[in-house]
């Protein structure tokens, strides 16, 4: 397979630079997810990527070769999009072989090719299928495999799961993983859905306005986020944000006095934190516990039961806040309640959006996909 750098690279249309300056190294055998919300330049950024859109400046590299002036069709690259765009009048086998016939490969070697991919993807058994016969996860199946017979150096992916639905989309994600297992293939994949970057991803590239906010593995961007726009993005409900105010700093953290007038040492770095800085406390919905005799308070607005767990919106002085308790829990809208946390899940954010740094270093933090893929929804790591 291949690695792949990106320097500086710089995107613009008229006035508007889409692309701001972006550097990333790829390494081989990696798969790396863009994720961010809509407009932030994900895809334009992997259109750059495959040619089909030229850098205004900056340098494209696979394996040290700089590509910026090769056509798509030789840069070694295969890309998979939302829209199958499979050919309607021909059957599996012919749409997934179809690029390797304009290659002129001979048909025996072509057979073998896409023989191959099929027992990857499990379409042996449709392969004289026509489109029109075929589930929308098959499908995108064939379009993945139209892909992996052209052996390229790197898989592109801009959003193949997204016309799928909820119980497909979860069947692809664990179909790509082992995909991605089995052929040691590098793989760039785009997304808005950070469920999806979590659970599939080496490497997480965030994203917002053309810029990279912070790159990591899953468990880094979740554990150790570097700035409250990742914190929000990353994890799954939203993490909350509650307004604190500076007491003091230490070796031992920073002091803080949470809404309801009880404080808390949070283990972050407080330098040069004062009285003066704003500050915010980030804390996730499953990190909060209920507690009799918890330092923060409110009343229940709405109450989602999942089976294994319930999400409680509890209606705070300073806002909603979202609290994962057990699926089980006896409580009801209108109900007060209290809860509270543990100092080390609290994150600290200054008025310009940046995190204090952490004194705490998770153990799961930089670990192997194949160890730990990601905290799925409802986590409680």
């Amino acid at each position: 397979m291949a690695t792949l750098q990106l320097k500086n690279i710089v995107k613009q249309f008229g006035d508007i630079q889409v692309i701001k300056g972006v550097d990333l190294d790829v390494n081989d055998k990696e798969f790396v997810v863009f994720v961010g919300p809509s407009g932030c330049g994900k895809s334009t950024l992997l259109r750059i990527i495959a040619g089909l859109e030229n850098a205004t400046s900056g340098d494209i590299t696979i394996d040290g070769r700089r590509i910026n002036d090769i056509g798509p069709a030789e840069r070694g690259l295969a890309m998979v999009f939302q829209s199958y765009a499979l050919y309607p009048h021909m059957t599996v086998e012919d749409n997934m072989g179809f690029s390797l016939r304009l290659a002129r490969v001979p048909k025996a070697e072509r057979r073998d090719k896409v023989m191959a991919a099929a027992r990857v993807l499990q379409l042996e058994e449709l392969l004289e299928r026509k489109p029109k016969a075929l589930s929308g996860g098959q499908r995108q199946r064939v379009a993945i495999g139209r892909a992996i017979v052209r052996n390229p150096s790197v898989f592109l992916f801009d959003e193949p799961l997204s016309n799928l639905d909820a119980a497909l989309r979860v069947q692809m994600r664990i179909e790509l993983a082992r995909l991605h297992d089995e052929l040691n293939a590098t793989m760039i994949y785009v997304t808005h859905d950070q469920i999806e970057a979590m659970t599939m991803a080496d490497k997480i590239v965030v994203l917002q306005k053309g810029e990279v906010e912070q790159v990591g593995s899953p468990m880094e961007l979740y554990h150790h986020p570097r700035n409250r726009f990742v914190a929000g993005f990353i994890g799954s409900p939203t993490m909350n944000f509650l307004p604190v105010e500076f007491q003091d700093s230490t070796h031992e953290g920073v002091q803080v006095t949470l809404p309801g007038g009880k404080t808390c040492r949070v283990p972050v770095d407080g330098t040069g934190v004062s009285v003066a800085t704003s500050l915010e406390l980030g804390i996730r919905p499953e990190h909060l516990n209920l507690q009799e005799d918890g330092p923060l308070s409110g009343r229940i607005q709405v109450i989602e039961r999942l089976g294994g767990a319930t999400s409680l919106y509890v209606q705070m002085d300073t806002g909603m806040v979202t609290v994962i308790a057990d699926g089980d829990v006896a409580h009801k809208v209108g109900d007060v309640v209290r809860f509270g946390f543990e100092p080390v899940r609290g994150h600290l954010f200054r008025d310009d959006g940046l995190a204090l740094t952490s004194l705490h270093q998770h153990p799961l933090t930089g670990i192997d996909r194949q160890s730990n893929r990601a905290p799925v929804e409802g986590s409680h790591s």
